[in-house]
């Protein structure tokens, strides 16, 4: 299933999506699978998603990928997805759910099943209960790894996990952004202090003083190539200049990237160098410092990803709403859908109706906390209790909204899964 938009839709040839979906829209397969479904709920097309993992494996062109858990939020579905080829580890987003999901890995039998690789904590935690945690459990210590850029983060972790017990790993993070002028045009992420390759080293020697710690991997995510789509609806000079400055990136920090992990692994071995994101596989896989890639937002492909020239996902991921409200012609009110995405406040942050065709948000309003007004051609053949169907504009940030996913084969529901906050957690 997809939502290919319209053929007659506002947007000019220069920014459209290169190539089309995999597959033509299916919602009258979706309103038959879920006919007995009450709105708000979210559904996940099994087709799509399993077309779509397959299609990031093919353009990671033999690296594995790292999936990365907060893309998805959805213990199951996490599972499915480490069980197909081209896939190993997990990218966790905090240190408690990394704990959470190395304790209550299954096989598809349901039993406690191998692990599927290690689950590396992508983001540095000052949780000191959970590194306590972390150090007293042999078996999550052996495959977790924390996130550090800093000697105060080494410090942290150290007096946290104390003197004795099994050694934690870590990763350094080598910060990705481009910076001009002398650092005085930051371009990217501010994630980590780590830029020069001999600030990397310096903090490598540094893990290395502390008996208690273990460095085993490198990670660099430039989200100014991976998570910004170079094909923007908008001004050409704007698409033209994003484009120019992902080219300046990406040859600046190819180059920088491979000093920066010479320098380290001078200092000592490394398992893994992990690097890129969904919207930068091809080229991040093409760096000879790189052993895997990290990605997860390709697998639900929500509205940011609609917007690059080099791939086009398939949604796979869709909620809907129950219409209410009839206020005005050309009007409709639906029940919820203020699902807003998470980063820089706009219009690319807020959910898109996508069916029935010709719906939009007013600019006026936006998504609401309770209720959603629509405008478009299609409003006036809704009835109340009609279903209006959205894709959220990020992609795990759906699961924070519902307690289960609904899984569609065609126009069947073959399994209803918890999502993380179905199982009563909420990490952030």
């Amino acid at each position: 299933m997809g939502s290919a938009p319209p053929d007659d839709d506002t947007r000019t040839a220069e920014h459209r999506p290169a190539t089309r979906p995999l597959a033509p829209a299916g919602f009258a397969e979706l309103e038959r699978a879920t006919a007995g479904l009450q709105p708000p709920f979210a559904v996940v097309d099994l087709a799509a998603l399993r077309a779509n993992a397959a299609h990031m494996v093919r353009r990671a062109g033999g690296k594995p990928i790292r999936l990365a858990s907060k893309s998805l939020r959805c213990r199951a579905l996490i599972e499915d997805v480490l069980r197909m080829p081209g896939f190993s580890g997990i990218l966790a987003f905090t240190l408690p759910e990394a704990l959470w999901l190395a304790a209550e890995e299954k096989g598809a039998d349901g039993v406690e099943g191998e692990p599927a690789g290690d689950i590396l904590v992508g983001y540095p935690t000052a949780d000191v209960p959970a590194l306590r945690r972390l150090a007293s459990d042999e078996r999550a210590a052996a495959r977790i790894v924390l996130m550090v850029d800093s000697v105060a983060h080494l410090d942290l972790v150290t007096e946290a996990v104390g003197p004795s017990g099994p050694r934690v790993r870590v990763c350094l993070d080598l910060d990705a952004s481009l910076r001009l002028l002398g650092g005085r045009l930051h371009l990217g992420m501010r994630r980590s202090p780590l830029h020069a390759p001999e600030q990397a080293a310096e903090l490598a020697r540094a893990v290395l003083a502390r008996p208690r710690l273990k460095l085993v991997g490198v990670m660099s995510y430039e989200g100014q190539i991976a998570g910004m789509g170079d094909n923007q609806p908008g001004a050409a000079p704007a698409r033209a200049a994003v484009r120019l400055m992902q080219r300046i990136s990406a040859n600046e920090l190819r180059a920088r990237r491979a000093a920066a992990i010479r320098a380290v692994r001078a200092v000592a071995p490394l398992e893994f160098v992990n690097g890129g994101g969904t919207g930068s596989l091809e080229s991040t896989s093409a760096e000879a410092a790189v052993t895997e890639l990290g990605a997860g937002s390709g697998i639900y492909a929500p509205v940011l990803f609609d917007h690059y020239r080099g791939f086009r996902p398939l949604p796979a991921a869709y909620f809907a709403l129950s219409v209410v409200r009839r206020p005005a012609p050309g009007h409709v009110t639906v029940l919820g859908g203020g699902w807003t995405a998470s980063g820089a406040p706009g219009p690319s942050r807020l959910p898109v109706p996508v069916h029935p065709a010709g719906l939009r948000l007013l600019g006026t309003e936006g998504a609401g906390e309770v209720q959603t007004p629509l405008a478009g051609p299609a409003a006036d053949d809704l009835r109340l209790g009609d279903r209006v169907w959205f894709r959220h504009a990020k992609a795990g940030e759906l699961c924070e909204r519902v307690d289960e996913l609904h899984l569609v084969e065609g126009d069947r529901i073959v399994d209803v899964v918890p999502t993380y906050r179905g199982e009563g957690h909420a990490f952030l």
